[in-house]
């Protein structure tokens, strides 16, 4: 049992000032072409598909829970409700991988119908890389092989004491957010207009 006056949970404050320096120079790794690439493809969309794994999956909802709110035609690959993906549709696939087998698997089915596919990833030798039209890297490292976590620990190095892919997904979350308040500013809405939209059945 560990007794809260005895310890400075020295982990836990090494580990968010290190996701917080991490955050602070992501955007400075951007390549602002492919954003804005991926920018004029949502605009564009008929509907927008997201897609993403276990945790991953969470931050595409919070992203497609947000374009809906300003107003998109927009779903989540997987929900029973998720209508059948066109050609006009873009469909935004997450991994940081690059190599989650059901998100290369399902794109791979979007190329197929002809819709248009971004991947959001860590990894840009990756499978899902190959396949898309739009590729926008999130600086983070992706899930250890093993007991990586464990075995970094026990040496010493702190240099990221976030498990598995926890880097990649808070960066996404961040990215995902970031890219709201760019389409907010295009679209010329406000918070407001947002709001409206927002679920009343809570």
């Amino acid at each position: 049992m560990i007794d809260p006056k005895d310890t400075e949970c020295k982990n836990l404050v090494l580990s968010i000032k290190l996701m917080a320096k991490h955050l602070d120079g992501m955007a400075d790794t951007f390549e602002i072409a492919e954003i804005k690439k991926m920018l004029n493809y949502i605009l564009k969309a008929e509907n927008i598909f997201v897609m993403g794994a276990g945790r991953s999956g969470l931050v595409g909802k919070a992203f497609a829970m947000r374009l809906m709110h300003l107003g998109f035609s927009v779903y989540v690959v997987g929900e029973t409700t998720t209508p059948a993906v066109k050609k006009e549709d873009v469909v935004i696939g997450i991994s940081g991988s690059g190599e989650t087998r059901s998100i290369v698997d399902l794109g791979k089915i979007a190329k197929e119908i002809g819709s248009t596919l971004i991947a959001v990833t860590s990894n840009k030798d990756s499978t899902i890389v190959d396949i898309s039209d739009n590729v926008v890297l999130i600086p983070g490292r992706i899930k250890d092989n093993g007991g990586g976590y464990l075995e970094r620990h026990m040496r010493g190095d702190y240099r990221n004491l976030t498990p598995l892919g926890t880097s990649f997904e808070i960066s996404s979350l961040v990215f995902f957010d970031a890219m709201i308040a760019e389409l907010i500013s295009i679209m010329g809405v406000s918070e407001d207009d947002l709001k409206s939209r927002h679920t009343t059945l809570e």
